[in-house]
């Protein structure tokens, strides 16, 4: 029998309730179009002081961190890797891959703002850029093995760069795209690298 978890005293639960909003304070001004926000502006938003604000987070560049946590544990749920035929797991591949980066591209947006000048957001990046190619890697590993060794690693690079954020974001935004028109194109380029009819 596991021994009971430790619950929550009065003041620790208002804390982690008032983080909590703060962090869904910021994702929601973000995703009303406003991708650099001032600390005032989410603190009115989530109904507390500015001073609570930085009672929880360092500066904005954390909270910023904690908001891309946030959307890690939000969307993870997506991400599992599909499984049947080939046509199968592409199909399911795609749906939730524009799934996830439909929905994490206000933040992502208002994330490359910052990368520049900040080490925690930068490094949130790079791990969400690992995390989908090591995913593409897993969906389409039966066709992938099947390369020839000096050529399966060029190959990989090539399924995670047209199934990316950056890909996304050119196809919806640079494109015009809607995100249904985005998915198929998406899929043909995914079938085409890997020369499989859809």
């Amino acid at each position: 029998m596991q021994p009971a978890l430790p619950s929550l005293d009065g003041r620790q639960a208002r804390s982690l309730r008032t983080r909590d909003a703060v962090v869904r304070a910021l994702i929601e001004l973000i995703e009303e179009g406003d991708l650099r926000p001032t600390a005032r502006a989410v603190a009115g938003h989530a109904g507390v002081s500015e001073r609570s604000v930085f009672q929880h987070f360092a500066d904005l560049e954390t909270l910023f961190a904690a908001a891309a946590d946030h959307q890690v544990a939000r969307f993870g749920t997506l991400a599992g890797p599909p499984s049947g035929s080939f046509r199968e797991r592409l199909s399911a591949f795609i749906s939730r891959r524009a799934e996830i980066l439909e929905a994490i591209t206000p933040v992502r947006r208002a994330a490359l703002l910052y990368e520049p000048f900040s080490e925690e957001i930068s490094s949130r990046l790079a791990w969400s850029h690992e995390t989908f190619r090591r995913q593409v890697q897993q969906a389409f590993a039966p066709e992938l093995t099947r390369r020839p060794s000096r050529d399966r690693a060029e190959l990989l690079e090539a399924l995670a760069c047209v199934t990316s954020w950056a890909s996304w974001e050119t196809l919806r935004r640079t494109q015009r795209l809607s995100p249904g028109d985005a998915r198929r194109i998406m899929t043909r380029m995914l079938a085409a690298l890997l020369k499989q009819d859809t």
